[in-house]
């Protein structure tokens, strides 16, 4: 399946005749119909096609051939009337698959099957009405024009067993996505400005309605919990068995399982907006994507079935002028096991099927992968760089202390700070604004706010001229932070980020704030350092505050003082120095390096903005999701290598054995019927091949 085809309803790729899978992904099997087409097909050629083969075989299975019985013209019409069904109906799919291939001038794997079936059946067909029409070449010691039923009938049957197989396997790569898709609930309580309480389908629930969610139920929709407490199961999105602790104010996801307690929460985000509905659309869009790796196989499929039908004409030409007797015969024979033994049908499904499973297994360990060129490009990373906060840090900064000059007050200081920052968005200022309200402090509106992108905030409360921000704005306002300076160092030691203040044009103070690091920060970069990435830190914060959380954790290089724009500019430089990278980030200010690097790699719980420019999103916002990332990228690509490995060197071995290269050496020549074995089981080995990484640990 190419996925730049695109097309209304289910069909089939009119470059390799494989069924186009859904853009958008259902509880339902997409393939049911066609599996059930195929398995029926299968079973029902497999009933008329065994006895075709014994009759054809009589001689091998009892010795003695039925020739000796029953007359070989009786024989011949028996087989036609069995191997007819099969080839015709039985076959019929792959007939349409092969014209179509010719008609979009797109040789496949079809081709071929069409072609070789075809000729054993049209050459049985015509030898069992008109065998006086052939010659003496075409004619056994006998006399009797021999026919190949039981070929075409068992190669249409073993194809149409790998097609089950194949259908099979995608349905079970499917899966992750249908369970995802039967986390979320089909109905959820709805409350009324009365306080009335409706049971109501969960395509009616509107951004703002309240809900009522039940101890033991699914959080119906993403939200705000407005009332009540619970332990809520979060396991199917951040992979951590613990439930968390879900308080007013906190934030719920779509799927996931409320405990004991009783909610009353506030819907925000409901349909194709929840958290659910998009990590299912981009596992869906990702299994769809096509790797790289697979244009070599795009290549060599290419030129290989046009190659394949000139081998296949030169082995009839050369055994009809220099073969044994009947020599049309042994011409035939060897020239469809070539089109059949040579069918790519495993080349097609090394890549594809691997990215299937890859992606699959990835959404299951929390592992969003956008597109398959993400998951080839992460196993050539060799720099990562990361954003400090939100990344290595909780993102919930919080205010440590409040340091006031001579003839200022801290509260007062910490009102007017609070009351400019309620019109800021930063981390930083949700800290200052939250302690503010822990004191009950009043806060007032702020009037001529301005924000100055990595420098800090200015504005006018209660005719107070405020000035909040680094060291870097006091400069650029000529004003002195002198008596603060060495109490900011040693803050800035201990990890602290601070903010100088200015009331009046005159300092007055300095505000510590920390964001606490990821519990797992520690653990993850040591895993990192592990898989051999170098650790690139990139910060807002000053050098010092950055020197401190990188020796706590054994960071390889940081980048301070760094305004938002400039992280693009670092990404680039890295790139031009010959490193591949990837950025990991979460916040807006992230988008433009995320979409840079060669990789870019989104919190879960940081903004849409920054999810949208990554390629690939770890859902618990834990750093050591990418360790597990880096491990699907190897075990991914190392299991298409596999495949493709498999199907060249299948191939390498098997168009000349099938032209009849072993005859000279050893009599030995490979029937069309053992060929189509080897096709099947060679595509059969590749699709459980790729199935293995459902298996793999992460």
């Amino acid at each position: 399946m190419h996925p730049e085809v695109q097309q209304q309803g289910p069909g089939m790729c009119p470059t390799c005749g494989m069924a186009l899978e859904p853009v958008q992904a259902s509880l339902e099997h997409s393939d049911d119909a066609e599996l059930r087409s195929m398995t029926r097909r299968f079973w029902t050629s497999l009933i008329f096609t065994t006895p075709v083969f014994f009759l054809a075989m009589s001689d091998m299975i009892s010795g003695q051939p039925l020739q000796h019985k029953v007359s070989s013209q009786i024989l011949a019409w028996a087989q036609c009337l069995l191997a007819t069904p099969v080839v015709l109906w039985g076959g019929w799919p792959f007939f349409q698959r092969g014209w179509a291939s010719i008609v979009h001038r797109r040789l496949n794997m079809f081709t071929l099957i069409a072609l070789g079936t075809g000729t054993a059946y049209g050459y049985s067909l015509i030898a069992t009405f008109a065998p006086q029409l052939f010659p003496a070449s075409f004619r056994n010691p006998s006399g009797d024009v021999g026919v190949y039923f039981e070929a075409a009938a068992v190669i249409t049957t073993l194809v149409l067993l790998g097609q089950v197989l194949e259908l099979r396997a995608r349905s079970h790569t499917g899966s992750a996505i249908r369970l995802l898709l039967g986390l979320t609930p089909t109905t959820a309580h709805r409350l009324h400005a009365d306080g009335a309480e409706e049971e109501t389908r969960l395509s009616y629930i509107q951004p703002g309605d309240q809900l009522h969610v039940r101890p033991g139920e699914k959080i119906p929709v993403d939200g705000v919990v407005l009332e009540g407490s619970s332990a809520v199961n979060e396991s199917m999105m951040s992979g951590e068995p613990m439930p968390v602790e879900k308080q007013p104010g906190g934030h719920v996801i779509g799927g996931t399982m409320n405990g004991t307690g009783s909610l009353i929460m506030r819907a925000e985000r409901v349909g194709s907006q929840t958290l659910l509905a998009q990590i299912v659309q981009m596992v869906s869009h990702a299994q769809r994507s096509k790797a790289p790796i697979q244009r070599l196989a795009d290549v060599v499929s290419g030129y290989f079935v046009p190659v394949v039908v000139l081998v296949a004409a030169a082995t009839f030409v050369v055994w009809a002028l220099v073969g044994p007797q009947p020599r049309m015969v042994y011409a035939l024979v060897n020239a469809v096991a070539v089109l059949i033994i040579a069918c790519p049908c495993a080349l097609g499904l090394a890549t594809p099927m691997s990215i299937m499973v890859g992606v699959g297994r990835g959404a299951q360990a929390g592992v969003l992968i956008k597109n398959a060129e993400a998951l080839e490009a992460f196993e050539q990373v060799d720099t990562l760089i990361i954003d400090k906060t939100g990344t290595l840090t909780e993102g919930k900064p919080r205010l440590q202390s409040i340091i006031a000059l001579p003839g200022h007050d801290e509260h007062r200081l910490l009102q007017l700070s609070a009351s400019l920052e309620q019109e800021s968005e930063h981390p930083l200022a949700a800290a200052i604004v939250a302690a503010a309200r822990e004191q009950h402090l009043a806060l007032a509106r702020a009037r001529e706010f301005r924000s100055l992108t990595g420098r800090g905030v200015t504005g006018v409360v209660e005719s107070c001229a405020v000035v909040l921000g680094n060291l870097r704005l006091f400069q650029e306002r000529c004003l002195d932070a002198g008596a603060l300076l060495d109490r900011m160092e040693t803050l800035r030691q201990q990890g602290q980020t601070t903010l100088l203040i200015a009331v009046d044009g005159q300092p007055a103070g300095m505000i510590a704030i920390m964001d606490p690091l990821r519990a797992s920060a520690a653990e993850a970069i040591h895993q990192l350092h592990q898989a051999r990435l170098r650790i690139v830190m990139v910060t807002g914060d000053h050098r010092t505050t950055a020197e401190s959380i990188a020796r706590e954790l054994k960071i390889d290089e940081i980048e301070a003082d760094v305004l938002p724009q400039e992280k693009g500019e670092i990404v680039k430089r890295l790139q031009q120095a010959g490193r591949v990278v990837a950025m990991a980030g979460d916040g807006i200010n992230d988008a433009p390096a995320l979409a840079q690097a060669d990789v870019g790699i989104a919190m879960g719980t940081g903004t849409d903005i920054a999810m949208e420019s990554a390629d690939i999103t770890l859902t618990q916002g834990d750093l050591r999701g990418i360790v597990r990332a880096r491990h699907l990228s190897r075990a991914t690509m190392r299991n298409i290598r596999q495949n493709l490995c498999f199907a060249f060197v299948y191939n390498a071995f098997g168009v000349p054995i099938a032209a009849g290269i072993l005859y000279p050496l050893c009599g030995v020549l490979l029937s069309p019927i053992v060929a189509s074995a080897a096709m099947a089981m060679s595509s059969v080995s590749v699709i459980a091949n790729a199935l293995r990484l459902r298996t793999v640990r992460l």
